[in-house]
């Protein structure tokens, strides 16, 4: 790696590794270590997704591991460890789409456990049609367009600057807190996971909840106060807004509590102002790109019409995709399978060939989607859950249009659904690698080939780990007796939506009122937008807020509130500094120190996500008693509550270490 320092460009619009370097990037080990990466990650994320219905991208976490690791090895470079994110972020990515549709399957009795192959298969397939979907949109979005991708700059920039050693021991910290906390609250049942409280407010009713999670603080700290405020506004609108009017309208069944009565109106009700603006802003997103999807297959068809006039040498290595006839013919072949599992579950040749048809389309329109979306706002932000919704709804519709009935209806919906969300959820990551990799210096098509395998290897586990959860703790409406289900709000909303359309009892007053408020958001961040304000209102995170149990919401809005902390206090500082040489110190200390706060987050997610599956063994070897119990979760929520405080202040002191310096 030395003998290339002096070729590295200095320049803002040069790789880091120029075109004509040649550095070692698909190894054996960067291949095995990727593959674990994915194997762990995607398993963390299906946990946090479950839980919370936001997953988080994994790129920055899985770099300062692989730096960590490969780092004992003379000879690894920076482009090794981009290829093995590359392949780590794969499995978080289709981790996401498999959790937001698969257990609508288990929720509505369609099937009664995850079934191995077909779950296997559809997520690997769905994901390997994102990445070939993504591969011709490339050039325009990344190397003409040039969208941020804030994820993809950032992941380049922990690449770039190889601080192994403080990474990896934030990184290690947050994960070793993560999992004594989740030790604490959900394996020796110390405190109660949730404090949260309902009283009747003349003639209605007030409730306000905060989960005791170190992984939601860490969530709300990665995305930022902007996005935190907005999943708190949605869920501000619909719990305290929303349920309130409802509840003051109506004559309701008797509950055991205010609290039950609550939840009961969210779930049978309001939460259905969800699934309207996911539906709208599934569409906005789909209208906002309309332009660049279309010149984004056109660049694409101009390169491959060039690279056939030149010889291989003549087309920069940092140009070089895989070959589109490659992808069209792989795309053909991927296709065989996936109508084979249809006319599997829906025993209907001509039915199975008109899903594989709605889902190809669908699939490329929001793969495209994703990848525009992921460069503005970043995987972690994504629609992809909103898109989904969209193509479930329509599907439904269309197929219910062709006189599908409720029996095998809501399955064939969310089976196209399934797909469709596995290949946007990895188009969005798809990208993402590729935009660190482009200011990296990285070969494209090695990048492709790593997130091919990133891909399959993530797919293998995902229905042991979700049946090992569905056991241990329950998902949705399926409880264990003795254990806090995993709320899975995607999966449950997915579910309904495909249902009530069968069944035709869909809530369509509800889904109208999401739609209208998802209109005002619009219109608001369209001002936003012609004022340059810096404060935006992207209409899927309002919508995610809508969706989400409150006490979700409230911990995600406190991680916001701590970044916008530590952010001020650097700004505060700053302001007293005159020399450009202590401002350009400054912006280090500020970015060197939300660098370890973000890895510190990114731990406390992994750590409490890895601790949650792995206590949930002992759990199903005890037919869902947990044998770690200590019975005092009923006395109080005062512990974790304390403890969380402590979460907090660790954070903020983390990111503003270097403050006074």
């Amino acid at each position: 790696m030395a003998m290339h320092q002096h070729d590295r460009g200095h320049h803002k619009n040069e790789p880091y590794i120029p075109a004509s370097a040649s550095l070692t990037e698909i190894t054996v080990r960067a291949i095995l270590l990727g593959i674990s990466l994915s194997i762990l990650l995607g398993a963390a994320n299906v946990y946090l997704g479950l839980k919370a219905g936001i997953t988080v991208a994994a790129s920055i976490p899985a770099a300062v591991v692989s730096m960590a690791v490969l780092k004992m090895f003379k000879n690894s470079n920076i482009l090794e460890n981009n290829i093995v994110q590359t392949a780590a972020s794969a499995g978080e990515s289709l981790a996401a789409g498999v959790i937001f549709t698969i257990p609508a399957l288990v929720i509505l009795g369609i099937w009664d456990s995850f079934h191995y192959w077909e779950t296997t298969l559809i997520a690997a397939l769905g994901g390997v049609i994102g990445v070939f979907f993504t591969v011709p949109l490339r050039r325009s979005l990344i190397e003409q367009n040039k969208l941020q991708y804030p994820e993809g700059v950032a992941t380049a920039e922990v690449l770039k600057v190889g601080d192994q050693g403080a990474g990896a021991k934030s990184l290690l910290g947050g994960g070793i807190i993560g999992a004594l906390f989740k030790l604490g609250d959900s394996g020796f049942r110390l405190w109660t996971g949730i404090w949260e409280f309902a009283k009747p407010v003349q003639g209605s009713v007030f409730y306000f909840g905060i989960n005791l999670s170190p992984a939601l603080i860490a969530v709300g700290y990665i995305v930022g106060l902007n996005i935190a405020t907005l999943v708190f506004i949605g869920g501000a609108i619909n719990w305290l807004v929303a349920i309130p009017i409802y509840v003051a309208s109506n004559e309701l069944p008797e509950k055991e509590s205010m609290i039950d009565l609550t939840y009961h109106v969210w779930s049978t009700k309001t939460r259905y102002i969800g699934v309207g603006a996911m539906v709208a802003g599934g569409l906005w997103a789909l209208i906002q790109m309309r332009g660049s999807l279309f010149t984004g297959v056109i660049a694409s068809m101009e390169a491959y019409r060039q690279s056939k006039l030149k010889s291989s040498d003549q087309v920069m290595r940092t140009s070089r995709d895989i070959p589109i006839q490659w992808i069209g013919l792989a795309l053909l072949f991927s296709l065989v399978p996936l109508v084979l599992i249809y006319i599997y579950i829906v025993e209907q040749v001509p039915l199975a060939l008109g899903m594989a048809v709605m889902m190809l389309i669908a699939g490329f329109l929001f793969s495209a989607i994703s990848a525009y979306m992921a460069g503005l706002v970043g995987s972690s932000n994504n629609p992809v859950s909103g898109v989904t919704i969209a193509t479930i709804l329509f599907a439904s519709l269309l197929l219910l249009g062709l006189g599908m009935g409720t029996s095998k209806g809501p399955a064939a919906a969310l089976l196209i659904g399934a797909v469709v969300c596995c290949a946007a959820a990895i188009g969005g990551d798809n990208m993402q690698d590729l935009k660190s990799g482009y200011i990296v210096g990285a070969t494209p098509w090695k990048q492709q080939i790593m997130q091919l395998i990133g891909v399959i290897a993530g797919a293998l586990v995902m229905a042991p780990v979700l049946t090992l959860l569905l056991k241990a703790y329950g998902i949705g409406p399926i409880t264990v007796e003795g254990q806090k289900p995993l709320a899975a709000p995607q999966s449950e909303l997915m579910a309904s939506v495909a249902q009530g359309v069968f069944a035709k009892n869909l809530p369509w007053n509800f889904i109208i009122a999401g739609i209208a408020v998802a209109i005002a958001v619009i219109i608001a961040d369209l001002i936003l937008a012609a004022k340059k304000a810096s404060f935006r209102m992207p209409v899927l995170a309002v919508a995610v807020g809508l969706y989400l149990p409150f006490e979700l919401s409230t911990s995600i809005f406190l991680g916001g509130l701590v970044a916008a902390a530590a952010g001020l206090c650097f700004r505060r500082r700053r302001r007293n500094l005159q020399s450009n040489i202590e401002l350009t110190a400054a912006d280090h200390h500020r970015d060197s120190g939300m660098r370890r706060g973000l890895l510190f987050a990114a731990g406390l997610i992994t750590g409490e996500a890895l601790l949650g599956i792995l206590l949930a063994i002992p759990i199903v070897l005890y037919k869902g008693i947990n044998p770690l119990d200590f019975g005092l979760s009923s006395l109080s929520a005062w512990p974790g509550i304390i403890l969380l405080a402590i979460v907090l202040y660790l954070l903020y002191q983390l990111s503003t270490k270097h403050a006074k310096e």
